[in-house]
């Protein structure tokens, strides 16, 4: 029986076993997706990018019931009285009157305020470039305003830290909307939307068609009342004789209401006519301070050329194109997911080891068979 020689081999010799299949990672695609469907505020979105309304859309629904019930009990049971007793054009005119608060209301809520486009990684950068341009290797917080001229008057613009630009003349960041928009009056919760350069005249509008139907309801249930009560029957009996009593009800809406939206509209009428916002006002950035001869530099010194600048301006175009296409490249490609070394590569190795081991210990070199050793 010929005995089994051993010799041993260079390790660097044997073929390395097979390395491990790499994992399958994500490469991201650009897909083109619609400008609102990456929209990095707090709108949302409608019919395609059509609609955008903010985030919280406060107590907008509270407006809209409040406007249709009251004039809904106008028309229903008002209306018909007085065009016996008095005229047929009340109903007419309390139509056109809801006519316009209700459309007002809807582009103030539904539109685009004036909200301006982010900066793209290159602009920020470019940015931060111009604004730290010391080239000191020491760290000193650069300056983040920016001093203009605006017709004499100095106009401090201030950096946006979210938006990652300076902001235009009279823009202000929205912290409910998270969005900075051109000519910033205020959030308002009751339409639901930012008021800005875009939405203004509608907003404007609104308060004052609300006014005038307030008022034209308030003064249609008093005269109701009125002539109910002739003859000596007094008020108490025109109550009873009203189906639900509910003069009363818009009586009271309309009462307490007026004097808010009177005291609105007359506030916004002086904002109009001096060129201010709300905003503005309410810091009172043009204001006198401390001696210093600080006037309104958007101001045209005219309260009629004031109005038209405001509201009779042409309607300046949406710079976020909700409804263009962008290339989004965050989308990973379909059926492509990170998955983990399969369990039978590691014990496939381990067989192929075991098998070179067994091969190396059977296996009798030439050169060795040949001498003439053996039992």
């Amino acid at each position: 029986m010929k005995g089994c020689e051993y010799q041993q081999i260079d390790p660097g010799t044997l073929s390395a076993p097979p390395a491990a299949l790499p994992l399958a990672v994500p490469v991201p695609v650009a897909v083109p997706r619609r400008k609102w469907q990456v929209f990095p505020g707090r709108n949302r979105f409608f019919c395609d990018g059509r609609v955008m309304v903010a985030k919280q859309i406060g107590v907008l629904p509270l407006t809209l019931g409040l406007i249709f019930i009251t004039s809904g009990l106008f028309f229903t049971f008002d209306c018909p009285f007085l065009m016996e007793h008095l005229t047929r054009f009340i109903p007419a005119i309390g139509a056109i009157l809801f006519f316009f608060v209700v459309v007002s209301l809807l582009r103030t809520s539904f539109s685009d305020p004036g909200i301006l486009p982010r900066a793209t990684p290159e602009e920020a950068a470019d940015i931060e470039r111009q604004i730290d341009t010391s080239g000191s290797s020491t760290y000193r917080a650069p300056p983040r305003t920016k001093e203009i001229l605006i017709n004499k008057q100095v106009v401090k613009l201030k950096y946006c830290f979210t938006c990652k630009m300076f902001r235009p003349p009279r823009t202000s960041h929205c912290s409910l909307c998270d969005n900075c928009v051109e000519r910033f009056d205020h959030h308002c919760p009751w339409v639901g939307n930012c008021v800005g350069k875009r939405n203004y005249r509608f907003f404007y509008s609104f308060i004052v068609s609300l006014s005038f139907l307030t008022a034209f309801i308030f003064g249609c249930v008093i005269t109701h009342l009125t002539l109910l009560s002739q003859g000596g029957k007094g008020l108490m009996f025109a109550l009873q004789q009203s189906p639900a009593r509910y003069p009363f009800h818009i009586l009271a809406v309309c009462f307490f209401s007026i004097w808010s939206i009177l005291g609105l509209s007359g506030f916004h009428t002086y904002l109009v006519a001096s060129n201010l916002t709300t905003n503005e006002d309410i810091k009172g950035l043009w204001s006198a301070k401390q001696g210093e001869d600080t006037t309104n530099p958007y101001s045209y010194n005219n309260i009629f050329t004031n109005c038209c600048a405001v509201l009779c301006g042409p309607m300046p175009p949406s710079l976020i194109d909700r409804r263009g296409f962008v290339l989004d490249h965050s989308v990973p490609p379909a059926g492509t997911q990170e998955t983990e070394p399969s369990p039978f590569l590691a014990k496939r190795d381990k067989n192929m080891e075991e098998c070179c081991q067994d091969h190396l210990c059977a296996a009798v070199p030439g050169g060795s068979a040949g001498d003439g050793s053996g039992v």
